[in-house]
Parts: C-alpha cells; sequence; structure tokens
C-alpha cells in the first residue's frame, strides 16, 4: 500500500515532457489515417457512384450520415474509454488496461445490437422521406439499410482503438486501418463496376471492409496479448460518467447535422450531392486536425494522471498551432484548387458550380473549426468532458439548422446558406472554448478526475 500512498502524493516524471511536439506528431500522424477510415470508405463510395448518377449520389450523402448519426451516441460512450486508459497510464497503473479495454468491448457488443435494432426498424423506413425524388429516397434507404448492419463491429473496433490511443499506441489501430480500406477499395469496384449492385454495392464492399479492420486489431490483440478481463460494475459507472456527456454531444450535434442534410436533401438532388461532395473533400482537412487534437487529448490526461497539469497548456497551444497550420493550408488549396476538386466526382457543370460555392465557405471556417476542436479534445482529456459538450451542443442548434433554414430555405440561397451557419458555429464555438481552456477553467474538473482515478486505482490495487 506504501506504493499507493506514494503514486498519490507525487507528480510522476513523463517521457514526452521534453519532446512534445515529436510526440503529438507520433501519435497524430497514425491517427490521422486511422481517423480517416470510416470516412474514407464512404469516399470511395462517393466516387465510385457519383457517375451513375445524382440520385445514387445523394443516396450515398444521407444514407451515410444517418448511418453514422445513429451511430454517434454509442460512439461517443465507447470513446470516453480513452481518457481512463490515459490517465490510468499517466498513474503508473496500466496493469488496469485490460480491465478497461474489456468494459469498453462489452459497451460496444451491447450498443451495436441496439443500434442495429433500432435503425432497422424506426429509422430505415424513414430514408424513403427525406429526398427530394422517389429514387434519391430508395437509394437512401438501401444505403443505410446495409451500413447500419455492420454497428456492432464497428463499435468493437472502436472499442480497440481507443484503448491503444490511450496507452499511447496508435500504430496498431493505422495497421488494421489500411488493411480494411485496400479491401474496401478493391471490392467497392468490383461490386460497382464489374458486378453492377450500384449503391448496395458500394455499401456492401463497406461493410465487409469494416469487419476485416476490427478483425485485423482483434488478431493484433491476440497475437501481442492485449488481455480483456477483470471488468467490474465501478469501472462501467467510470465509463459512464466520463463517456455520457460526449455520447450525448455527439448524439445532438449530428442531430443538427442530419437535419442540415435533410434540409438540403429535399431541396434538390443536386444540392444534396453538391453537400455530399463537399463533404466529403472537407474531411481531409477536418480528420488530419481532429487527430492531432486526439493525440494532444492522450497527453493531457497523462499529464492529469501523473499530478502535472503545468503541461496541459503547453501541449494545448501546440496543438493549436500544429492544426491551425494545416487548416490554413487546406483553405487555400479549396481556394485555388476547388474547380479541379469537384471535378474528380462529377462532369456536371451545375452540380459542379455548386459544390465548389460550398468549398470557397469551408475555405473561410477552416482554421476556425482545427481551433475548436483542438479545444475540445483537451478539454475531454483532462476530463472537462460535459462543458465541451454544452458548447458543442449549444453552438450547433443556435446556427445550423436555423441559419440552413432562414438563408437556405426562406432566402434560397440552398446548400450554400446551410454551410453559412457551420461556418458562424466554427467561429461560435472556437471562441468559448478557447477561452475555457486559456483561463485555466477545467483544472478543479480535472484533479477531481484524477483523484477518481486514483481512488479506484487504489481501491482495485486494495482488494
Amino acid at each position: 500500500m506504501e506504493s499507493e500512498v506514494e503514486r498519490k502524493t507525487e507528480a510522476r516524471n513523463l517521457s514526452w515532457e521534453d519532446r512534445k511536439l515529436r510526440e503529438l506528431l507520433t501519435l497524430a500522424w497514425p491517427i490521422t489515417v486511422s481517423t480517416l477510415s470510416y470516412s474514407i470508405m464512404t469516399l470511395v463510395d462517393t466516387l465510385l457512384v457519383g457517375h451513375l448518377g445524382p440520385a445514387s449520389l445523394a443516396g450515398v450523402g444521407m444514407g451515410g450520415t444517418a448511418a453514422f448519426a445513429v451511430l454517434c451516441f454509442s460512439f461517443g460512450l465507447v470513446r470516453g474509454i480513452k481518457t481512463l486508459v490515459s490517465q490510468a497510464v499517466g498513474a503508473g497503473r496500466r496493469d488496469l488496461v485490460e480491465a478497461y479495454r474489456a468494459t469498453a468491448l462489452q459497451a460496444a457488443v451491447v450498443l451495436g445490437v441496439a443500434t442495429v435494432v433500432a435503425g432497422q426498424l424506426v429509422v430505415a423506413p424513414l430514408m424513403l422521406h427525406v429526398s427530394a425524388t422517389r429514387e434519391a429516397g430508395e437509394a437512401t434507404k438501401l444505403y443505410f439499410w446495409i451500413r447500419n448492419l455492420a454497428a456492432p463491429i464497428w463499435l468493437v473496433g472502436v472499442a480497440l482503438r481507443e484503448t491503444r490511443y490511450g496507452e499511447g499506441d496508435a500504430r496498431s489501430p493505422m495497421a488494421a486501418t489500411i488493411v480494411g480500406n485496400v479491401v474496401n477499395v478493391a471490392l467497392a469496384t468490383l461490386f460497382v463496376f464489374v458486378l453492377h449492385w450500384g449503391v448496395a454495392g458500394a455499401a456492401s464492399a463497406t461493410c465487409i471492409a469494416q469487419t476485416v479492420e476490427t478483425g485485423v486489431l482483434w488478431w493484433m490483440g491476440r497475437v501481442y496479448g492485449w488481455r480483456a478481463q477483470g471488468a467490474t460494475r465501478q469501472h462501467f459507472v467510470e465509463l459512464w460518467r466520463i463517456g455520457l456527456p460526449t455520447a450525448v454531444q455527439f448524439m445532438l450535434e449530428v442531430g443538427s447535422f442530419v437535419l442540415l442534410a435533410a434540409l438540403i436533401s429535399s431541396l434538390s438532388e443536386t444540392q444534396m450531392a453538391a453537400h455530399q461532395i463537399a463533404l466529403q473533400v472537407c474531411q481531409f482537412s477536418f480528420l488530419p486536425a481532429y487527430a492531432v487534437s486526439e493525440a494532444a487529448s492522450v497527453l493531457a490526461g497523462q499529464a492529469v494522471g501523473a499530478r502535472r497539469q503545468e503541461l496541459v497548456l503547453p501541449v494545448a497551444y501546440l496543438c493549436l498551432r500544429v492544426a491551425g497550420a494545416y487548416t490554413l493550408v487546406c483553405s487555400l488549396v479549396f481556394v485555388f484548387l476547388g474547380r479541379l476538386i469537384a471535378s474528380g466526382f462529377t462532369s456536371d457543370p451545375t452540380l459542379m458550380a455548386t459544390a465548389v460555392r460550398l468549398l470557397y465557405v469551408a475555405a473561410v471556417f477552416q482554421t476556425f473549426d482545427g481551433a475548436n476542436i483542438a479545444a475540445r479534445c483537451i478539454l475531454r482529456g483532462v476530463g472537462d468532458v460535459r462543458f465541451a459538450a454544452v458548447v458543442g451542443v449549444v453552438t450547433a442548434w443556435m446556427m445550423t439548422p436555423p441559419l440552413a433554414w432562414l438563408l437556405g430555405w426562406r432566402a434560397g440561397l440552398g446548400a450554400y446558406g446551410g454551410w453559412l451557419g457551420l461556418c458562424g458555429e466554427c467561429i461560435l464555438g472556437a471562441l468559448v472554448l478557447w477561452h475555457r481552456v486559456a483561463t485555466g477553467r477545467w483544472r478543479a474538473i480535472a484533479e477531481a478526475t484524477r483523484v477518481g482515478v486514483e481512488d479506484e486505482l487504489v481501491m482495485v490495487s486494495g482488494t
């Protein structure tokens, strides 16, 4: 018990504190590849079916958005395991990781099955009514119905991935992602162009690829001895406490985004197809910035667990500079190469012009979006999850749906009006969240989270 008392009273040195940038980038680049997985699979579907016509493209866009929407609560909850694992690692208790991994896996299976049931019985029938034409509605329903079947296996992959992130290993998930995406490209090409399965072929290829990705990660766990055992009621309580605010935030934020997509989809196939093209392009700006922020979140969590809160702000500002520089470059690319990028998805001049206009709006808010993500992830890493969740939900519903309706519908600006709402959401969220980070109002909550983890570690050690 003496060693436990020492852990509770002494700060710990962290191996990366003198090489923060190197550690941040070492963690971030594999996370970039991994987080792009879900979106790259949808991007491949978009590229392949884009040449089948606006109805198929709109179906993939709305169906893919809806498939993620029904997953977002479960996704947010399971991702809470990363904070618990990173703080346990910072406190020097890697032996508890196997219990946290078992907790996340069990939660993923239960939530995944519930997602399939809710999606197939409740959400799928609604897909026919959120599109401008019957053809687009049928494509949306079919794409969603197939993608939703992979929910349990995808969430199991998330549980394995987030646990490894918390331990500081981003390369194992990256390797699994690469394999999954190679499988997806090969199968999607076969199913869509050779077998002519259309939207169903694209969705089926993605489901198979997600299964392969999770299978590879599971196999690597068996080979390298990643244990998953010892989950207790207390571990589930901790996951619920940390993960629930983020889960609710994801659900409500994505709900706002789905409403935006539904509004755009009901306008015309062209507007929805342009929205889907611009959205897929923006993933390559958003997700690498998100990966850098996720890496910073791991470092911030380890700093809190090690009683080194003074390291959190330097990590936060470093993350802001890296993410900001990257998103600024992306903004310039959108401005000067927007038409060339859009031409890779479609040859329809009206659709291309609409998509380019959306990319111009994205160029304005990309850097603010990077700052928004960075602050949010830092706050999650230290345990200040409720504030980040409340700000995310309030800014999303205050700006995006109202402006989409006002500017898109009433003013006749279409998808362009909705994207102006996204622009306002990103700017407002970045300002509020960075005020929280910079003023240090997260410190008391971070300390309470650390004490809660330490108390659990002592309790487990003494049993």
